[in-house]
């Protein structure tokens, strides 16, 4: 026997082509944003205080006067959202959008109970669903699932506008000051908007209503990132639509456009790699940039320095005005503005301001410079704040100030050494009137 023969006689085993799991990857990143959705709030990350019209950070309000903080972290995001689109184009939809999540997440269990054909559409098709399961349990099971997970869902935007224990003390039907009466009553709205969307809408918004899909579509180019096709190898896969029935979007994957629908979830490349691996080869479809559908490390790096060359300043002019808003924030604020009220042609009243906008308890400590003692008058001069607040105080000015310009300063100070003045000029007219009590005084003088 030659050695050829016995060669040949060897057995060899054809390792199948590993298949790509998207699915599975791709759901723990949807799970995961979830996750943050929640812990944003509930770790005080970010809350928005409706009383005080201001965002919370970390116990901290920010309001809209704090420009360089808000604009620029806004140009931050921006320019980062741009830079992530124009290089990975819609995968945020496929990968972390919630609306996908819950639709993805409503259909799986509808396949459950209803079959794998009954799909939700409000197109006008009926649902095809499965004989042995068209029960009235089924429908009842479905309907209670979807209804649960609307009324669990409702609560995470209750948490971006009331802390943890007050939600909380909703949940458990107990008597909370700090929840609004119509808290319910928009709680109940959630729901039923969550509820109709997971049960009729779905994936509908997705392909024809989502307004920042088409927004993230505004910048992608020929190298952002899409579904390629091998169509050297088209023989494959005559009269197999196996990947475009895996398409929740309802798209051929063999035949994508510049602008399509497609949201770069990869269940597509994970149908056809299960399919092919089965005759141990690899899939026709690929993640790839470029309009030949083939990139390289090279290339891509090219494609992101292009698009850097415009982010990059905004980024930076983002991070410096945010990091400037840090250095520069007050945790106080005082303004002093003139009182309503008004006797004649001289206004005697001031409204002194002080604003505590970190969520802890204080004392602030008012002081007037540059008007004798016996001049004016104040009800208190120590304010007392059990957490983020305002506190208005009337300053009144004495009849006894002789006419002209007068210039004073108010003291503000507190207890934890932050420091504020605010300069006032107070103009008092030859010709003014007597407030009334003043008036009444001489009238009893004159009798």
């Amino acid at each position: 026997m030659s050695s050829n023969d016995t060669l040949s006689k060897i057995p060899i085993k054809v390792e199948a082509a590993s298949a790509s799991n998207f699915h599975g990857r791709r759901r723990l990143t949807q799970f995961l944003f979830i996750a943050i959705a929640i812990i944003i709030p509930v770790s005080g990350l970010l809350r928005i205080d409706l009383v005080a019209g201001a965002f919370v950070v970390l116990g901290h309000q920010i309001w809209w006067a704090d420009f360089f903080l808000i604009f620029g972290l806004w140009m931050l995001l921006a320019s980062g959202m741009v830079m992530l689109y124009s290089t990975v184009g819609t995968a945020f939809c496929g990968w972390a959008c919630p609306q996908n999540t819950l639709s993805e997440i409503a259909n799986e269990w509808t396949y459950r109970l209803l079959g794998k054909r009954a799909d939700m559409s409000v197109s006008g098709e009926k649902m095809k669903v499965a004989e042995s399961k068209n029960r009235l349990l089924n429908w009842v099971v479905l309907g209670l699932i979807l209804l649960a997970m609307s009324m669990l869902l409702a609560l995470i935007p209750l948490l971006y506008f009331y802390p943890p224990d007050v939600i909380w003390s909703f949940m458990t039907f107990r008597d909370d000051e700090r929840l609004a009466s119509s808290l319910h009553y928009i709680y109940v709205i959630f729901v039923i908007l969550i509820l109709v969307d997971v049960s009729v809408v779905r994936h509908f918004w997705c392909r024809f209503m989502c307004v920042y899909r088409v927004w993230q579509h505004g910048f992608k180019t020929k190298q952002t990132l899409k579904i390629a096709y091998d169509d050297t190898r088209s023989s494959e896969c005559e009269k197999c639509n196996y990947c475009s029935t895996s398409c929740f979007i309802g798209l051929d994957p063999r035949n994508t456009d510049m602008y399509d629908s497609c949201i770069n979830c990869g269940e597509c490349i994970d149908a056809c790699d299960q399919l092919q691996a089965k005759k141990g080869e690899t899939g026709l479809l690929s993640f790839a940039r470029g309009a030949s559908g083939k990139s390289s490390a090279l290339r891509n790096l090219a494609s992101i320095s292009l698009r850097m060359r415009w982010t990059l300043p905004f980024s930076v002019l983002g991070l410096s005005m945010f990091i400037w808003g840090i250095l520069t924030y007050d945790g106080y604020h005082l303004a002093v503005y003139r009182a309503d009220k008004q006797f004649g042609s001289v206004i005697r009243d001031y409204r002194i301001a002080v604003s505590n906008k970190l969520y802890r308890a204080t004392e602030a400590t008012l002081r007037i410079e540059g008007l004798p003692e016996n001049s004016y008058s104040i009800p208190e001069k120590v304010l007392r704040f059990d957490s983020a607040g305002r506190i208005d105080v009337n300053l009144h000015i004495e009849s006894t100030v002789p006419p002209g310009l007068h210039t004073f300063l108010v003291h503000v100070d507190t207890v934890d050494g932050w420091h504020k003045v605010f300069r006032v000029q107070h103009f008092v007219a030859k010709n003014a009137v007597p407030d009334v009590d003043e008036r009444t005084s001489w009238r009893d003088r004159a009798s």
